[in-house]
């Protein structure tokens, strides 16, 4: 059976996360490991990784037991009780997302106590987050985190689907059922690094915002504002060094599909020699509130659009290409043929770039390679018109940067995607 999850990541911006369940798939490995060092990600087949402080190797496979996941992009993250250089654990299947903000644990594979942040009101502080078919729901903890070389301090996370915090708002469940668990929510937990530094920002800094940071006892819980530096943050800005921005490097997939794809994430830009900017790629600034550039398609454009590693697909309203009728495959496209496309990308800087992609039969691809993970003409239709979501599909054969609001590199401030 397949589905898929979108997501809303905070109120700077309508984000959106997908989990695909393939019919098969591969045998994901252990759920998490324990360790005192983060050495990456695990291995596969498509590609080579680069080896540096600054890059941790990424992977597209099938994910923890049980998930099967398809066109997701995973990595290893180590975090470790704050004061301590033993109390440490390394947990893999964590995803990496563009289109989100903030690194979020399961609690059902942290093996950790972490010290849970307090509210301004000297309360628990918690978090929902809340997507169109579901929400997670979870504590602010406290936690040291490094990734491959880099590290950092005293960093709210969010971890989600403690049995210590139960008691869920209604403002927070109404979207409907929880993704409190490794298969419903579709990997160990998720690394937010897209292009701002917290997962709120000023909304929440200035005011209690419904559905977003929780000030809770034991009985009940209310919204509550929260200063920028309690929020959890994007964990890019929060390193020492190589903190404005990301570059996430994939081979290309064959159109048939690839069993696994492994790459690199690169925490930088322009500021270290593997990093380097401003070597031909099409730079798009984005709009400073929302995050997203506009994309011309088939007459119709789409003002709301973002590049996302955080979905499994290329997700866009076109009337013109069928969907699938079986409801294994709900929500996806099933066009007789591959379709061969184009679309112009224009950022807030009126620069322009044309990409080329493709669409296949949804159907036809699962149950031709069960086993594959790794589409690069997944589609499905969004059912906006003002939203194109380019997602994992647009990695894969290229360099794609991602400069954080604010940050400086060599072609200039983010927020801007390049590629």
């Amino acid at each position: 059976m397949m589905s898929f999850r979108r997501g809303f990541w905070g109120p700077l911006t309508v984000l959106l996360s997908f989990v695909l369940a393939s019919c098969g798939g591969n045998a994901p490995g252990s759920d998490y490991t324990s360790s005192t060092s983060s050495t990456g990600g695990s291995s596969g087949t498509g590609g080579t990784t680069t080896t540096a402080a600054n890059v941790v190797p990424v992977i597209v496979d099938a994910g923890p037991t049980g998930v099967n996941a398809t066109n997701t992009l995973f990595t290893t993250v180590t975090v470790c009780v704050p004061g301590s250089t033993t109390e440490c654990q390394t947990i893999d299947n964590i995803q990496v997302d563009t289109g989100s903000y903030g690194l979020r644990i399961l609690a059902s594979v942290l093996t950790l106590t972490l010290p849970t942040a307090t509210a301004a009101d000297g309360n628990s502080l918690l978090e929902c987050t809340q997507f169109v078919d579901g929400y997670s729901w979870g504590p602010v903890a406290t936690a040291n985190v490094q990734i491959s070389g880099e590290s950092a301090s005293n960093v709210p996370i969010q971890v989600i689907g403690s049995s210590t915090f139960t008691n869920v708002p209604a403002d927070c469940s109404s979207s409907g059922p929880a993704e409190d668990t490794v298969t419903t929510f579709g990997a160990n937990g998720i690394l937010g690094i897209g292009v701002f530094a917290q997962d709120c920002g000023s909304e929440c800094a200035s005011s209690a915002v419904s559905g977003a940071y929780y000030s809770c006892t034991t009985t009940t819980c209310n919204p509550i504002a929260v200063p920028l530096v309690s929020q959890v943050p994007n964990p890019v800005t929060v390193f020492a060094t190589d903190n404005n921005g990301t570059i996430i490097e994939l081979p290309s997939v064959p159109a048939a599909g690839a069993a696994t794809l492994t790459g690199s994430l690169i925490f930088g830009i322009d500021t270290e020699t593997n990093n380097a900017s401003g070597t031909g790629e099409t730079v798009l600034t984005l709009d400073p509130t929302f995050g997203t550039f506009s994309t011309a398609f088939d007459g119709t454009t789409f003002g709301s659009s973002f590049i996302d590693s955080g979905s499994n697909g290329l997700f866009f309203y076109d009337t013109a290409i069928p969907q699938c009728s079986s409801s294994d495959y709900s929500g996806f496209d099933c066009p007789p043929s591959t379709l061969s496309l184009s679309a112009t990308l224009t950022g807030d800087n009126n620069v322009s770039a044309a990409v080329s992609f493709s669409i296949a039969n949804t159907q036809t691809l699962f149950e031709t390679e069960p086993t594959y993970t790794a589409f690069a003409s997944l589609g499905g239709t969004y059912s906006g018109t003002t939203t194109f979501d380019w997602g994992l599909p647009f990695f894969f054969g290229r360099n794609v940067y991602n400069a954080i609001q604010g940050y400086s590199t060599s072609v200039g401030a983010g927020p801007y995607v390049a590629f």
